[in-house]
Formats: C-alpha cells, sequence, structure tokens
C-alpha cells in the first residue's frame, strides 16, 4: 500500500473544475486578502520518502521512549505490559474509522463492542450500568460531580485533596460556571481525614469524591467514609485504578454510588498523555441523569440478537441548554482496546498483573528504606505506587537516574508544598527485580 499519494496538477485542475472554480486563488475569494499570508510557509521542501523517513526518525529519537528506558514514573499514566495483539486488532479499518453509532442498523459491530466494554466495566465496578466511555478520568469524575448536584439538588462538593490534582483543576474549572462550590477535603497519613470530612460534610453537600488508591497509592477507608456521607444523604463518588479492582473490594461493594477512573492502563498505550478513556458506571437509580450514551441489547423483529443506543437524551442534540451534558462523543477506539486487553487478560490474568504490581512496588519500596537515603512518608496500606522522602532534590536524583536510562519518579513537591523532596514511585508488572534493583543502585550512588 502507498503511504502517501499525490494529487497532480490535472487532478486538481479536475476537483476545481468540479466544484465551479478555475483556480486555487478563486475557491478563497471568500477569505479578505487583509488576513492572507503573503509568504511561503516556514516549512522544509520537498524530500525524498528515504529522506523523510531518515529526518522524522532523527526527530523522534529525541523523545524519551520505554524501549530504551525503564520508567518508575506513575502519577496517573502506567506503563503497564500491552498484548501484541491489541495492535493487530485495533488498527484494523472496521474499528479505526468506526465514528458514532447513530445508525445501528449498519453499526452492529461498534455497538456489540461498547456493549462488551460496557459489561466488563460493571464487573470491574460492581456497578450495574455503565456508559459508552468519556474522554479521560478527569472528565468522568468531573461529570460525575455534576450529575451528583443535579440528583441530590445540591451544590457543594467535597473532594478530598489525595485526589489526582489534575482532576481536581478540572473540576473546579467545570464548577465555576456552574456555580457548584468546591470543597477541599485534608489528609492525615496519606489517607482522607475522617474527622475534618464529619466536620465539613453539611444540607448542601451533593457529593463526596474520593480517589483509592489515591494520588500517594495509599488505599482509602472506604468503608468509613461511605457511612459519614450517606449518613448525609450525599452521594459517594470513587475514582479507581481499574487494574487494583482485580484484587480490591469494587466500588459497588464498598457502597459508592458512582465510580470513576482512567482506563488507559488497560492496554493503552502513554502516549505522551494521550488520548486516554474514562469510565463510569453508577447505580440503577442514577442511570437516568448519566451522561453520553449507553449501548443496550435487544432482538429485531426475527428474535435476533441486537444492540442499539438507549436512554441517550435527546437533549444533548437539539436543546443543548437543557442538556443533563453535553458530552455527547465517546472514546470508542481506546475502549475498544480496553475491551480487548481485559478479553486477552480475563479474570485470572487480571488478578495476575495487580498482584505483581503489589508484590514488587512492596519489595522496591522496602528496598529503597534499606538504603538509609530514603525515608517513610506514610505507614498506610499502599498498592502500586508509593511516596518516599529522598535525601538529595528529587529533580537532582531524576537528572542522575535519567543520564543512566532510567525514568524516575514524580516530583510530588509541585502539587503538595509540604511534602519536599517527596518522589512518587510507580512499580508496575513490567519492572523486573533486575530493573529495580538498578534503579536502587543508580540512586544510591
Amino acid at each position: 500500500m502507498s503511504r502517501y499519494i499525490g494529487n497532480t496538477d490535472k487532478d486538481r485542475e479536475q476537483m476545481l473544475k468540479e466544484i465551479g472554480y478555475d483556480s486555487i486563488d478563486s475557491l478563497f475569494n471568500a477569505v479578505p486578502d487583509s488576513v492572507r499570508l503573503k509568504t511561503n510557509l516556514n516549512l522544509p521542501g520537498a524530500q525524498s520518502e528515504m529522506e523523510l523517513v531518515k529526518q522524522m526518525k532523527l526527530l523522534s529519537n529525541k523523545n524519551l521512549n520505554l524501549d530504551d528506558y525503564t520508567c518508575f514514573l506513575g502519577a496517573g499514566a502506567y506503563d503497564h505490559y500491552i498484548p501484541a495483539a491489541i495492535d493487530q486488532l485495533a488498527l484494523r479499518q472496521e474499528f479505526y474509522t468506526a465514528y458514532t453509532p447513530y445508525q445501528p442498523e449498519i453499526s452492529q459491530g461498534t455497538l456489540q463492542a461498547i456493549f462488551e466494554y460496557q459489561t466488563m466495566i460493571s464487573e470491574l465496578t460492581g456497578l450495574p450500568v455503565v456508559n459508552a466511555s468519556m474522554y479521560d478520568g478527569a472528565t468522568a469524575m468531573t461529570e460525575a460531580a455534576i450529575m451528583a448536584c443535579e440528583s441530590t439538588r445540591r451544590s457543594e462538593i467535597i473532594i478530598a485533596e489525595s485526589v489526582h490534582p489534575e482532576s481536581i483543576q478540572v473540576l473546579n474549572t467545570y464548577a465555576q460556571f456552574r456555580n457548584i462550590t468546591i470543597t477541599e477535603l485534608g489528609y492525615k497519613d496519606g489517607q482522607t481525614d475522617l474527622e475534618a470530612l464529619k466536620n465539613i460534610i453539611n444540607k448542601n453537600t451533593a457529593a463526596v469524591i474520593i480517589q483509592s488508591p489515591n494520588f500517594f497509592g495509599i488505599i482509602e477507608n472506604i468503608t468509613a467514609i461511605e457511612s459519614i456521607v450517606h449518613e448525609n444523604k450525599s452521594l459517594l463518588v470513587m475514582s479507581a485504578d481499574p487494574i487494583s479492582l482485580a484484587m480490591l473490594k469494587s466500588p459497588g461493594e464498598l457502597g459508592a454510588d458512582i465510580a470513576v477512573g482512567d482506563g488507559q492502563s488497560l492496554g493503552n498505550s502513554l502516549s505522551f498523555g494521550g488520548p486516554y478513556l474514562g469510565f463510569m458506571a453508577v447505580t440503577e437509580k442514577l442511570m437516568r441523569k448519566m451522561p453520553g450514551r449507553i449501548v443496550g441489547e435487544t432482538v429485531d423483529k426475527d428474535g435476533n440478537r441486537g444492540f442499539v443506543l438507549t436512554l441517550q437524551t435527546r437533549e444533548q442534540h437539539i436543546r443543548r441548554e437543557k442538556a443533563t451534558s453535553n458530552i455527547c462523543s465517546n472514546q470508542a477506539l481506546n475502549a475498544l482496546i480496553a475491551t480487548i486487553y481485559l478479553t486477552l487478560m480475563g479474570k485470572d490474568g487480571l488478578k495476575e498483573v495487580a498482584n505483581l504490581c503489589l508484590q514488587k512496588s512492596h519489595y522496591a519500596y522496602n528496598e529503597l528504606i534499606k538504603t538509609g537515603k530514603f525515608s517513610p512518608v506514610f505507614t498506610k496500606p499502599f498498592f502500586k505506587e508509593f511516596v518516599v522522602k529522598s535525601s538529595e532534590p528529587v529533580n537532582e536524583l531524576n537528572s542522575k537516574l535519567l543520564r543512566s536510562n532510567i525514568i524516575g519518579g514524580y516530583d510530588i513537591e509541585k502539587n503538595y508544598h509540604e511534602l519536599k523532596d517527596c518522589w512518587l514511585i510507580a512499580v508496575t508488572e513490567k519492572r523486573t527485580k533486575e530493573d529495580i534493583d538498578n534503579l536502587i543502585r543508580k540512586a544510591v550512588e
């Protein structure tokens, strides 16, 4: 297959004639001459395919990549193993080019894939209703907050400071245009401060948002939080790492009303920050308030199994000001990748991934503490990320590791000024004992 098919002068002439123009300039007559660029674009000249490929490779080599570097950086995006079958399947043209399935009669494959995705996320979260995926974890969480306010007719959201800082930023951005009050809830030893929650929750609190494992990697005491939240007749929104749900109790089991999170770790590559996908699952009581789409299973007139978009509020298309949400698209390709990943791993495979993350992260934590160069920060249980205090500035530590082809942890002081010289390390199933030992050896040199 040719990578590029150029248009000849004859091709351009024919296309212009077809649409009723005699030149490129006449095609753009509607654009005022005063705003037209009078000089050539600052672009290199034409190159042969061989020259261009070489140039692009030189440019791409300036980026750090996970083939040449060992990654211990997490903080919301994780270097998990991606089975080779995912690329082969996701790049098939019937998946790669599929768009919004408005016409179910010609979109059965896309609809079925989304239906399977919804089913698997429902099993992971322990909640019965899942939408067709959202942009990312941050917007899924924000949509959950908006839905909670509309459902309870209250206007305050309490969010734990241990939730991902970027998610808090996104929530604040949306809230200022919807007259929603955001109250941040402090932490104690890395977990949500329960006494502080009891003191600030009130009759105007629509929902409390908790992340578990939280930004520090620590597993929250959701049972205690759930009791406080529901006693106040507020909703509990729980953001979760989907990998952790293979090992920990699901949000549904813990009493959450809404579960959200980012599905990047389910077979999606880091991709320099995106695109990712957000998942959202809710109780049956909230399903008619849920934003986006839901794919449902039905039968046709002959009794054959079929799939349709269902419970989709029409206001999203024709009366935007009355919409529960204006998110009208979904990350279908990324959700498909998550579906393939979950299918390939199965329940046992996903549990094994989670267990490896748990065991390897605790090995790394203990070995770092043994060096004497790092000290504990929190004492609460963690899953695959943890925070340690470094005896040297984290930026210097990370620069030193980078020279040894190691991408170090996150400098958590950027977001939490009280955690000076603290290092957030992520250890996934991809990290070998040799990788971890090498990290420790280079860190103490």
